[in-house]
């Protein structure tokens, strides 16, 4: 044999037993913290985590006249756009035609009528309270008259970016209220997360979701609830699920509208066999909500530049859209265009108000533009995304909580639920929806409503 062979020969070796090493390590299941810090400080420096207010305070949405007078100049003195490509839509991100559109709707119509909308956003009632150095705030809405505590049920919303507590504005009084499908009524609270809308970001590093899965347990400790159900979608989803594994004991159920399975190398072995032959381990009349899969990692790709922007720079494109009203705008509802349907991309006005009104998406860029916190929510993804955060790799630990998936048409990715059953031991529900995106209890709230119950009565006990 050659030294040239001998050498490939070795090297061979060395990478196998690497590949093999690396294999060994990236299975084992990742161990649960011995103690979880509940008491880890957020806020400014010289704070103390013991020292902060349990108080729970109003709060309400109130901006005086000149901040609203000051983002209509902005909007009215906002810099040409540049025309779209002759016969495109949303392919090359926002159509700038559209934009303008958007832009003086908001500036006239929308802006005019801001006290009917700060009405609106003031519906429920708001709270702030202090946690782990931050403020939080939050919606409750719940029934006085029902006076039977077995009938209140504690339901914990969670919501992602770039939406806000305003997603949950349609389906927050179908929970709350007695209805003739469930034999109780919901304790609906809606944080706003850390960093997102009312309530304050982090100080110093490291806020990433499950730290963020601890103060949303510390809230709810806070209202009185030790157990409680979680529904969650995107970052809600996550931060549900990582709830879910470091509280298992506690909590009652988990709703998500975007279940994933861990990240551990049987899971990715899992999804590659399915590929193969989907029709061995899925329903048929399900195979597409899967498959084909090149065309879904596609789809992913060419949604995903804004992923990889904010898990590495959140400052820098934080910056451009900070205080730039039509870049913000613009930023986010592309997000509610093509996260509801890929299709939306070919259509000349996105098809934004095939599913919304453009009050609703306007009241969710208002959140982030009133509350400066565009920059903050995006730092999210670059602590979630981190070495430390990953190295954790708590996802990957079972739970056997009772979980539901609503998994709705458009979803920007699905896992099939022999999978999920190995994440979600306890898997008791998963509805499949021919209709709806990434947005589901702001475009289908009456869909998502009827799954939390269905699923919820499955639990209740008188």
């Amino acid at each position: 044999m050659g030294i040239v062979a001998r050498i490939g020969l070795i090297l061979l070796g060395i990478f196998i037993a690497l590949g093999y090493k690396a294999y060994e390590q990236l299975s084992v299941t990742p161990r649960l913290p011995n103690n979880i810090e509940f008491f880890e400080y957020w806020g400014p420096e010289g704070g103390d985590p013991y020292g902060g207010s349990l108080e729970i305070v109003p709060f309400n949405v109130s901006y005086p006249p000149e901040v609203i007078e000051r983002l209509r100049k902005q909007l009215h003195d906002a810099p040409s756009l540049t025309a779209p490509l002759e016969e495109a839509a949303f392919q090359y991100g926002f159509n700038s035609e559209r934009l303008k559109e958007i832009v003086q709707y908001w500036r006239t119509d929308y802006l005019d009528r801001w006290d009917e909308r700060q009405a609106y956003l003031n519906r429920f009632t708001h709270f702030k309270t202090k946690i782990q150095g931050l403020d939080i705030h939050f919606i409750r809405d719940k029934l006085e008259s029902v006076r039977n505590p077995k009938r209140i049920v504690p339901l914990l919303l969670l919501h992602g970016w770039p939406g806000s507590v305003r997603e949950f504005y349609d389906i927050i009084p179908m929970l709350s209220n007695r209805t003739s499908d469930k034999e109780y009524v919901f304790d609906v609270i809606v944080p706003s997360l850390p960093g997102y809308g009312w309530s304050e970001g982090s100080s110093k590093p490291g806020l990433s979701t499950s730290k963020v899965a601890v103060i949303m347990k510390n809230l709810m400790a806070r209202l009185g609830y030790r157990s409680f159900y979680i529904q969650g979608g995107d970052w809600g989803a996550i931060i549900g699920n990582l709830m879910a594994i470091l509280f298992e004991k506690d909590i009652l159920g988990v709703h998500l509208n975007m279940c994933m399975g861990s990240g551990s190398p049987l899971t990715m072995g899992k999804m590659i066999l399915t590929s193969l032959a989907p029709s061995y381990f899925i329903e048929k009349q399900h195979i597409d909500f899967y498959h084909p899969t090149w065309p879904k990692i596609v789809e992913l790709i060419l949604e995903g530049g804004y992923l990889h922007l904010q898990a590495t720079k959140p400052d820098t494109i934080g910056t451009a859209l900070q205080n730039n009203p039509v870049g913000l705008a613009a930023y986010i509802l592309e997000k509610f265009s093509t996260w509801t349907n890929p299709a939306n991309r070919n259509l000349q006005d996105g098809g934004l108000e095939q599913h919304y009104s453009l009050d609703a998406l306007l009241d969710n860029v208002m959140i982030y533009y009133l509350t400066d916190s565009i920059t903050t929510s995006q730092r999210l993804y670059a602590e979630s995304f981190s070495a430390d955060e990953l190295g954790k790799a708590y996802e990957n630990i079972p739970t056997n909580v009772p979980a539901a998936c609503a998994k709705f048409r458009h979803e920007l990715f699905q896992y099939p639920d022999w999978i999920l059953k190995e994440h979600f031991t306890n898997l008791m529900q998963s509805n499949h929806y021919n209709d709806g995106g990434h947005f589901a209890a702001m475009q289908l709230p009456e869909v998502l409503y009827k799954d939390i119950v269905q699923f919820v009565n499955r639990l209740y006990v008188r």
